[in-house]
């Protein structure tokens, strides 16, 4: 029974770990382009962004998975994602990423304000453009401030993950839940907490040695 549990719990792991993963693939760099947008000049678009950002961080990442899934074949009667686990997957994706990517905005322009004036006037003075003194002089600075915020949330990821389960999206926790009604025994539910346990440390021990390798901006 042990191994076929496990076996089981690892087939729903590795959907957690696909879903982890390509959320931190699309959400990161989204993020990043929210955030310069939310404090770009243009108006409009500052307050667009600004208020996306405001409805998703102020709703359950619950509500918006059910939303995104239903939402279109309800109100404008067309499933964009169909009925299979395919669509299912990717609806539970494109949630994750829009949640997330609002998240990790607010964490870049923190950390991007965080920078002095100075430092943006100094690459001015080297003759640098703006952009190149974004890339060159402030974006290294700024991870380096922002990696305790980004550990958190990334780590938290890992946790909401089980979310997805709400449009039966097979994953770790399903997997465990499964053998409650299909054998009668609910071991395998506290199993799945090992699972997570591991990787949240695998992750910990990651962005330590990212912090260390950081430490030559102080």
């Amino acid at each position: 029974m042990f191994q076929d549990v496990t076996i089981a719990l690892l087939s729903g792991f590795w959907e957690t770990i696909k879903l982890f993963l390509l959320t931190l693939v699309f959400s990161l760099p989204l993020g990043l382009l929210i955030s310069l947008g939310a404090m770009s000049r243009l108006k409009v678009l500052k307050a667009i962004l600004k208020f996306i950002i405001w409805v998703i961080r102020g709703t359950p990442l619950m509500l918006q998975l059910l939303v995104i899934y239903f939402g279109p074949g309800l109100i404008l009667g067309n499933n964009w994602w169909g009925s299979g686990d395919t669509g299912r997957f990717v609806a539970a994706l494109v949630a994750f990423v829009i949640n997330y990517a609002c998240y990790f905005a607010e964490i870049y322009r923190g950390g991007i304000q965080s920078i002095p004036v100075g430092q943006y006037e100094a690459g001015a003075v080297l003759g640098l453009t703006k952009s190149q003194t974004f890339f060159k002089v402030i974006l290294l600075q700024m991870i380096k401030r922002i990696v305790p915020p980004m550990a958190n949330e990334i780590i938290t990821l890992v946790k909401d993950t089980s979310l997805a389960r709400i449009i039966s999206v097979y994953e770790l926790i399903w997997a465990g839940q499964s053998f409650i009604k299909s054998a009668g025994i609910i071991w395998p539910l506290f199993y799945t907490g090992v699972f997570y346990l591991l990787f949240s440390a695998l992750l910990t021990f990651l962005f330590d040695l990212l912090e260390k390798k950081l430490d030559y901006f102080h």
